[in-house]
């Protein structure tokens, strides 16, 4: 049976409304699936591995115990005695009494200082001013020290800064004071002398 034009409009618009309502149902009904179960995912812990999986630090990073001598021109057992030296030798120049000659000063220190530093601490002791204020005050000195830092080291020497302290007493009466000293020794291993001692401001040379 043949149509007419105005029945096969109608039909038409029939077909495409069908279609349309066929779409919008598959869209849907294909929306209104429930989505299949996935793996939840990893934690940040996860994604980077399992702690057992991670590796352990190694190298200077991970070894709480490095040894700094490997990297320095002397042992512990060197600069301790270097130190030592050092300690000693300061707190001797700053302990002294009246009745010491220039010699008997400088004797205190014998092995510890090297002989031309020997020479210049025995001059400057018995400067004449200097001398003449000790022995008419009647001054006695005793003096302490303790190494704040290194301030520079070489293959066989060795800077410290020190502080120094002085207890004078007198006719004059007494007082404490305190002053920083470059102290520098050189040697090796067990031998160490100081062969120069400088207000720490000025440096050594």
């Amino acid at each position: 049976m043949d149509l007419s034009a105005g029945q096969q409009k109608a039909l038409f618009a029939v077909i495409v409304v069908v279609l349309a309502g066929l779409g919008i149902f598959l869209i849907t009904s294909h929306g209104s699936r429930q989505p299949t179960a996935s793996r939840p995912p990893s934690s940040p812990a996860q994604a980077a591995g399992s702690p057992s999986a991670v590796p352990s630090p190694t190298g200077a990073a991970g070894n709480a115990s490095v040894n700094i001598y490997q990297w320095l021109p002397f042992t512990q057992p060197d600069l301790a005695r270097a130190a030592a030296v050092t300690t000693q030798v300061t707190t001797d120049y700053n302990t002294f009494t009246y009745t010491q000659s220039a010699a008997s000063y400088v004797a205190q220190m014998n092995g510890l200082i090297t002989s031309q530093l020997s020479q210049t601490l025995q001059n400057g002791f018995s400067t004449l001013g200097v001398a003449q204020a000790r022995t008419s005050q009647k001054q006695v000195s005793t003096g302490s020290a303790t190494i704040d830092s290194i301030r520079t080291f070489g293959s066989s020497s060795i800077t410290f800064v020190v502080t120094a302290t002085q207890k004078l007493t007198g006719t004059q009466g007494g007082h404490t004071s305190s002053a920083q000293y470059a102290v520098t020794v050189s040697g090796q291993g067990e031998s160490w002398q100081v062969y120069d001692i400088e207000p720490a401001g000025a440096g050594n040379t």
